[in-house]
């Protein structure tokens, strides 16, 4: 199956972004735009995790 790829609305045309997809299996397909062939399958809670991490509120 094909992917449905999101990207989020604060991406402006032609910018790189992050690009998301919910897979079959109950997992997320993370991938930058510039690099489409590549993707990252997380859990929700890994997805979240990152997020935080990102964020800087866990270490």
């Amino acid at each position: 199956m094909t992917p449905t790829w999101q990207q989020s609305s604060y991406c402006s045309e032609g910018d790189p972004c992050l690009n998301i997809s919910a897979s079959p299996n109950g997992t997320l397909l993370l991938r930058e735009s510039e690099n489409p062939g590549t993707a990252l399958t997380l859990t929700v809670t890994q997805l979240r995790t990152l997020i935080r991490m990102l964020k800087g509120e866990i270490r």
